[in-house]
């Protein structure tokens, strides 16, 4: 059975290939706005969920689809990925020196019998205090554009952040150990 992931993200590409999973790879770009007052793990759920059915429908053969969709909240706050630079800069701002979270949504739909799994994952992630001047480089190297709450734990603000308290794979976008368990239970094994 293989495996399609519905994203075009290189991060949670690498997570599967680092893993050594054999997958493909088709875009699902669906509207990411949460709807009013629409809590963090609905949103990540629905997200994930509405990419996924977007593949399956394009998808030919024995296969499950892995979806994903992450966001960073603080205090109920969510931040997607920045609009701007202002805006990956306000988000720094408001995440320096204090804890969030980053929640991912990931659903699976196992064809050709539409058997559907969902899971939410949460890790608390700890920033440093970020004065301004050292935003304005991180800014500049053009990583905050593309990542939810304006910032990649596995590239140089990595180096912002002395712990976090769940998984790390999960920070970087794909939830690794809880999806190889979903992906077994729906039947999937590696050989």
């Amino acid at each position: 059975m293989k495996l399609i992931l519905a994203s075009a993200s290189e991060r949670r590409a690498e997570i599967l290939r680092d893993a050594g999973l054999a997958f493909t790879q088709l875009s699902s770009a669906v509207d990411e706005t949460p709807y009013p007052g629409e809590a963090p793990h609905d949103l990540v759920e629905r997200l994930a969920a509405a990419k996924a059915e977007l593949v399956a429908a394009r998808a030919v053969g024995p296969s499950i689809v892995i979806a994903a969709d992450t966001i960073v909240t603080l205090e109920g706050h969510i931040f997607t990925k920045p609009r701007s630079t202002d805006d990956a800069r306000h988000m720094l701002e408001r995440l320096g020196g204090r804890t969030h979270a980053v929640v991912t949504g990931v659903a699976l739909i196992r064809l050709p019998d539409a058997v559907r799994r969902t899971f939410v994952e949460s890790t608390l992630v700890h920033f440093t205090a970020l004065p301004a001047e050292e935003i304005t480089r991180y800014l500049a190297t053009g990583e905050a554009h593309d990542k939810a709450g304006a910032y990649g734990i596995q590239g140089r603000a990595g180096r912002y952040i002395p712990r976090i308290e769940g998984c790390y794979f999960n920070v970087v976008g794909l939830p690794l150990a809880h999806l190889l368990r979903s992906l077994t239970e729906l039947g999937w094994s590696e050989v």
